[in-house]
């Protein structure tokens, strides 16, 4: 069940354009300068990006959830200092002012990854991730089926079921 704040979220989205070759929404390639925790980055523009269709563990704002700290650093191997390509759905922002967007770094997609190694569970939050949803679930089903990442670490804890 998704929390009333992120429903309050979706509907409160800021929509985003497109202008011929690229998006409104911001950059297509940026590098990442600060890793937040395991589905948000900073990009050395300062603006941050929110991972679409991933709920990582969380390990901000007091939290320290199971798996969230190897949500955090897995996120951070993979992009930290690195320039990753940018690809928006149909909402620019979520209610923080954070770009929504699949990321990828060197030919690899992590909100994908993240899925499919149990380091996030899939949130869908329409109309964002709507051609995808189906595909994340799958990739958190095996993740589940096969006791990946936090499927194994984290039985009974799992808060983003």
């Amino acid at each position: 069940m998704i929390p009333q704040l992120l429903i309050a979220a979706a509907l409160t989205l800021t929509a985003c354009g497109t202008d011929g070759g690229g998006s409104t929404c911001g950059p297509s390639e940026a590098v990442v300068a600060r890793v937040i925790d395991g589905d948000t980055v900073e990009l050395d523009s300062g603006e941050r990006v929110r991972y679409l269709l991933v709920n990582a563990p969380e390990t901000t704002n007091g939290h320290n959830d199971c798996f969230g700290s190897n949500a955090a650093q897995f996120n951070s191997d993979l992009v930290l200092g690195k320039t990753v390509q940018l690809t928006y759905d149909s909402q620019c922002t979520d209610v923080y002012g954070r770009l929504l967007a699949y990321v990828e770094v060197g030919g690899q997609e992590v909100n994908t990854l993240e899925v499919q190694r149990g380091y996030a569970c899939v949130l869908y939050i329409p109309p964002d991730g709507k051609a995808r949803h189906t595909e994340f679930e799958q990739y958190e089903a095996e993740a589940k089926a096969g006791g990946k990442g936090l499927w194994s670490a984290c039985i009974g804890m799992v808060t983003c079921e």
